[in-house]
């Protein structure tokens, strides 16, 4: 049988990507540092980082639709962005775990850390492109497994490990009634082709099940109530620029994911999953931003807070158009900037502060250590969406993606509307408990305040990137263009 190679052309990121690992690889294998040795490999995360960003590079230019192997495998100008998105919040999450890599009890593990993040992004990368519920599956687990690794990783520190056991067993858990959803699509449709399955898909019973089971399963990785209670306790104990690369880069890449197979495979029963999504967001919202405002450890904050943003990313497809795909994608990309700037802070603070993430550490911070306290108001600024930053255009786009094409005349259009409604007034809400915050490091008096410290580059160089994306994205339409060109090539 010939095999057509020249088809691993047409799937550029996950090759480079590929290629990337092999480099890594060998690159640790030949320059290994024991346990207990002194030794610092301080040019392996510059390396690693120069790597990623020659894949954003290569891959950032829009590409025309194709498939491979026999279809399973999609990718057009659209899904390349995407892939784009996914990419810089990792280049990021490297960048910003340079600090924590240079520690004593993680330097010699320092190479098994890229390969894992980087093997979560290329099974996210397939989950993306698939077009067939085989590969979907496929790059679900090969983000998943290696993930649950990396929960773990401090597993002598904090709660890593049970973090991490949490996670396994709610991934297992997830994926196993995703299974079952799929495996009554395919006994009332005979395929598993996402084109043939909305081909032949019809509302009855069995699809119906199908439908719920499916949207269950990938509810659990995107963090949506009331399938968000592994949320809390997995964010707490993992380590914290894992913590960050959880609620951004694994959420965004399955809320992709779930946006294209609602749209596509069951566009025919889009009145039952559009109900479904209306339950979920208001639920998701509310609950998630009633349970922030009694946070105290700022990650169990910030882990309510992206159950709420969850929300806010699948409100954009409750609309069912083109703009959809548009305004989730523009969302994700402010919130990877927005959040990975909290996270940057959080980490950096935590370094210095023997491990301590509760929110009363922060009282007084703009006293001793000024400009992280600015950075992280205006991280903060940009997820509750205050004008005139980013994250208030991003919520702006997504509330028109939910209204276009909506009509009051029709019952599920005046839902829309009152979902709509609930999800701006818990923007409110959302303010005032990332206002709490801010009233900490500004307001707050501390008789014993965090001594001034200096961040490492590293931590420097990503809040530098993320504030300039926080501020230029909201000015720069560019941005907006050029994810609104690629949707509709």
């Amino acid at each position: 049988m010939n095999i057509d190679y020249s088809q691993f052309l047409n799937m550029m990121p996950e090759v480079t990507l590929m290629a990337i690992l092999v480099i890594v690889f060998i690159a640790d294998f030949c320059s290994a540092v024991k346990p207990g040795e002194i030794k610092r490999r301080s040019w392996f995360n510059p390396f690693v980082c120069v790597l990623m960003l020659a894949h954003i590079v290569i891959n950032i230019f829009p590409t025309s639709a194709t498939t491979c192997f026999g279809g399973m495998y999609y990718t057009n100008a659209s899904v390349g962005v995407i892939k784009t998105i996914l990419a810089v919040g990792t280049l990021i999450v490297l960048i910003q775990s340079h600090e924590w890599m240079q520690r004593s009890d993680t330097s010699f593990k320092e190479g098994e850390f890229y390969l894992l993040l980087i093997s979560t992004l290329l099974g996210m990368n397939m989950m993306v492109s698939a077009n067939h519920f085989l590969l979907f599956f496929l790059g679900l687990e090969m983000a998943s497994v290696p993930m649950a690794c990396l929960v773990a990783f401090d597993k002598y520190r904090h709660n890593s490990a049970e973090a991490g056991a949490k996670f396994i067993l709610t991934a297992t858990f997830s994926s196993g009634v995703m299974l079952f959803g799929i495996s009554f699509l395919y006994a009332a449709v005979g395929t598993l082709y996402f084109d043939d399955v909305a081909v032949k898909i019809v509302a009855s019973p069995l699809t119906v099940m199908g439908l719920v089971f499916f949207f269950s399963g990938l509810a659990f990785k995107i963090s949506l109530v009331p399938f968000h209670f592994w949320t809390a306790d997995t964010y707490q104990g993992a380590p914290t620029t894992i913590t960050g690369y959880l609620s951004v880069i694994s959420k965004g890449a399955a809320a992709f994911t779930l946006c294209a197979i609602l749209m596509k495979v069951f566009a025919p029963m889009v009145e039952y999953w559009q109900v479904l999504l209306y339950i979920v967001i208001v639920l998701s919202i509310t609950i998630a931003n009633l349970f922030a405002i009694r946070q105290k450890d700022l990650k169990r904050f910030m882990a309510f807070s992206s159950i709420s943003q969850a929300g806010y990313i699948m409100l954009a497809v409750v609309g069912n158009t083109a703009m959809s795909t548009v305004a989730l994608s523009f969302y994700v990309l402010i919130y990877v900037v927005a959040n990975m700037g909290v996270f940057a802070v959080i980490s950096s603070i935590e370094e210095h502060n023997n491990g301590v993430v509760d929110m009363d550490s922060y009282n007084g911070l703009y006293k001793t250590n000024p400009r992280l306290a600015v950075l992280m108001t205006l991280a903060l600024f940009s997820l509750g969406g205050i004008p005139p930053f980013a994250g208030m255009f991003s919520k702006f786009f997504v509330f028109m993606a939910a209204l276009k094409g909506m009509s009051l005349d029709t019952t599920i259009g005046a839902w829309a509307y009152g979902v709509v409604l609930i999800a701006l007034i818990n923007t409110v809400i959302s303010l005032y408990y990332y206002l709490l915050i801010v009233k900490a490091m500004f307001i707050k008096p501390n008789n014993n305040p965090l001594p001034t410290f200096q961040s490492a580059t590293s931590t420097k160089l990503a809040l530098a990137l993320c504030t300039a994306g926080i501020i230029g994205f909201g000015i720069c339409s560019c941005i907006y263009d050029w994810i609104s060109t690629a949707a509709v090539m």
